[in-house]
Formats: structure tokens, C-alpha cells, sequence
């Protein structure tokens, strides 16, 4: 019942309630994932493809899987046919495999477009430059079994508060200036994706319309030896 009482104890808090909160799931036995179904949780993500198959058919069908991990282009075609929404495309050559394995199974794709917004290099994702750059491409515009919903972003792990909340604020005014611009039809720009456990609060003041969070939820990550 701890994941459970967690649960609640972490909506009580939301400043949103109207913020989709995604269970990071990844490393966690399935009888955590089964409990967390039991408490109301049907987003569950993961970062790992081989952990995403291995779970997937062992969940109810109304599971909605995000794939929130950095995704190489050579597994796309493993969770192509269910996955719910892939958080991470942070380069125009994973969108074009996408949208590739989308074709061949007769499946638009939902995605998040990653941006760079910390100041840590290990982080993933397109810069300012990169974006527009891929915005006007044709083969970007051709696209047609790709939904980009919106955009995703990680902050600086870091405890200056003042800097997560101005990579946030970047990003979101990133977010509402795309909207202003004439944009492909399968770009609905509706999903702002920021914050886990430890930022959640500040994404959501921030405007985040989607966190993910997992200590918060299951505890300490388990990992695997």
C-alpha cells in the first residue's frame, strides 16, 4: 500500500491537477507497476526498450507506455506498434526512423520533440538552431506517420531553484512561440513535458502540462546488478 499512499501524497501536492503525471516505472518490478494500476496509474514510463517489451504484454491493454529514455534508431521498430507517446526524439535522423516504422505498420507515432535546455552537455536534445533547421526541411514537412504533440525538456540537476525555473521558462515561451508559426498539420503542439521527482512543482508553475516522476512513486531506484 506504500506506492499507493505515495501516490496520493504526491497529487495532494500538484499545483495542476490538470498535469499528467507520468509513473517512471523503469527498474521496478512489475508487482510495483501492478500496484500503482491498482492506485489509478495508467501512464507508466519507461527508458529502456528491452524493460518496455518485457513489461508491455505483462500489463493490462489500457496501459499507455511512454518511452522517456534516450531511443536509438535501431530499436524504434520494437516498440513502434504500442508505445503511447516517445518523450525523447532529439534528432531529426530518430524523427525520420519513426515516422519510417510508423509507415510500415500503418501507425501515426506521437512524439515529443526534445530541446537542450540545461547547462549540463550530457543531456540530449535539439537546439534553437537545430529546430528551425529541421522545421524548414521538406522532408520534415512531408512527414505522415509522425504526431509531434509538443515538446520536452530536463533541467540542470542541480539545487539552484532560480536556474530550473529559467530553463523552464525557456522552454515554455520556446513552446508558445511555435504555436504562432505556420506549422505542419501532424504539429499540434499541445504537450509541454518538464519536471520529475525532484522539480516537478517548479515545471508545473512553470506550465508543464506532463511530469514524470518515479522516486516520488516507487522509492529508491532499484538497479540492477
Amino acid at each position: 500500500m506504500e506506492i499507493k499512499a505515495n501516490l496520493e501524497a504526491v497529487k495532494k501536492t500538484f499545483k495542476n491537477s490538470d498535469c499528467l503525471l507520468v509513473a517512471v516505472s523503469k527498474t521496478k518490478p512489475l508487482e510495483d507497476l501492478k500496484e500503482a494500476y491498482e492506485a489509478g496509474i495508467r501512464d507508466f514510463g519507461e527508458n529502456k526498450v528491452q524493460e518496455l517489451q518485457d513489461k508491455q504484454p505483462q500489463m493490462p491493454d489500457d496501459v499507455k507506455w511512454h518511452m522517456i529514455g534516450h531511443l536509438q534508431r535501431n530499436k524504434v521498430k520494437y516498440i513502434a506498434p504500442y508505445v503511447h507517446l516517445i518523450h525523447g526524439v532529439d534528432s531529426f535522423k530518430l524523427l525520420k526512423e519513426i515516422d519510417k516504422q510508423g509507415a510500415k505498420i500503418g501507425r501515426i507515432i506521437p512524439v515529443l520533440l526534445q530541446m537542450h535546455i540545461a547547462e549540463e552537455e550530457t543531456k540530449f536534445g535539439f537546439d534553437r538552431t537545430e529546430l528551425e533547421a529541421m522545421l524548414s526541411d521538406p522532408d520534415f514537412q512531408s512527414m505522415e506517420h509522425v504526431e509531434v504533440k509538443g515538446l520536452m525538456g530536463m533541467a540542470t540537476f542541480t539545487e539552484d531553484t532560480d536556474q530550473i525555473r529559467r530553463e523552464f521558462r525557456g522552454l515554455k515561451n520556446q513552446f508558445e512561440e511555435l504555436k504562432t508559426q505556420p506549422l505542419p498539420s501532424f504539429m499540434k503542439m499541445e504537450e509541454l513535458s518538464m519536471g520529475m521527482s525532484g522539480d516537478y512543482l517548479i515545471a508545473q508553475e512553470e506550465g508543464s502540462t506532463m511530469v514524470r516522476i518515479g522516486s516520488a512513486i516507487f522509492g529508491a531506484r532499484n538497479y540492477q546488478v
